[in-house]
């Protein structure tokens, strides 16, 4: 049903002119002129086609058709304060849903979430892992991370972290009279790969300059995690790809034997909804994580 309502800023005049019951008052609240809301007052009057005010020379009075309007426009408008404040409170606090993919999750993100929650206490942050794209306009979804070359139409994305690929492995493999030593000692050592990275060792081993290693076998995972763990648990050598392995390397879980990285174009970004950052619990999200970011290659610190 088509709803005929008077205008919003002749209402607010009404209202304030009558709280206070003057126009200089109501026109200081308002940041408006006294002409204004006298404007505005009468606009509102010839649209209802009744005097809301009695004017006399240095006092105003309400009608009575303004003395019956007054409690049902009061009310409207303390309705519309309370359900923006509410609106407001709950996107100050509530909850924060960040998706990413499980093994960034796992690695980066959850070690350093609770300095988020000590900061930010009234959210609650929800952790989606999957490795598609997702459409912010559609999902329940509030701010991402995502991996790749920053390239998202539509989104802005910040750089948190790059990476580089090693070769790792755990302690044990370094020890005993066939211990591994250089790369070219790979050729006795089981290959784990990542599915996702299909040709991760090839290109690795290619980059490095070894030769007479058949880099197609070896144990093949679907998640990076569970290569990693695999090398933890002494099974074989993995590629690992900074930063997923950091916390293992400064933990001794796992160990570099030759120093040889191979950089790569890929990083993981911040990304969201230009628009978006006008939330506040997004922003607080943003403002806290953007620190934590990593200088890319060649880039010096400021001053």
């Amino acid at each position: 049903m088509k709803r005929s309502l008077p205008p919003l800023n002749g209402l607010r005049a009404f209202e304030a002119a009558a709280r206070h019951m003057s126009f200089t008052d109501a026109a200081e609240e308002l940041s408006v002129t006294q002409a204004a809301i006298s404007h505005q007052v009468r606009g509102l009057e010839q649209r209802l086609g009744l005097k809301l005010f009695v004017r006399r020379n240095r006092s105003l009075l309400l009608s009575e058709a303004g003395q019956a309007y007054l409690p049902s426009v009061r009310s409207a408008f303390d309705q519309l304060n309370e359900a923006t404040e509410k609106l407001l409170q709950k996107d100050r606090g509530g909850h924060l849903t960040v998706t990413t993919t499980a093994s960034f999750a796992t690695k980066w993100l959850v070690p350093r979430l609770g300095g988020f929650q000590r900061a930010n206490p009234e959210i609650d942050v929800r952790i989606s892992t999957n490795t598609g794209l997702v459409d912010f306009s559609r999902e329940d979804v509030d701010i991402g991370i995502r991996y790749g070359r920053g390239q998202w139409p539509g989104l802005v994305a910040e750089r948190i972290v790059g990476e580089d690929v090693t070769p790792v492995c755990a302690p044990s493999l370094l020890k005993g009279p066939n211990a591994l030593k250089k790369p070219a000692d790979l050729k006795r050592f089981t290959l784990l790969h990542i599915g996702t990275f299909p040709d991760d060792w090839q290109v690795w081993l290619t980059a490095a300059g070894v030769k007479g290693i058949d880099a197609t076998r070896g144990v093949t995972f679907d998640f990076a995690l569970a290569a990693y763990q695999a090398a933890m648990d002494g099974l074989g050598v993995a590629l690992g790809r900074h930063p997923l392995v950091a916390p293992d390397l400064k933990a001794g879980r796992l160990v570099v034997p030759f120093d040889y990285k191979m950089p790569t174009e890929l990083a993981y970004y911040l990304v969201y909804p230009a628009d978006a950052i006008r939330r506040r619990k997004i922003k607080a999200f943003r403002d806290w994580v953007m620190p934590l970011a990593e200088l890319a290659p060649g880039t010096k610190a400021a001053a």
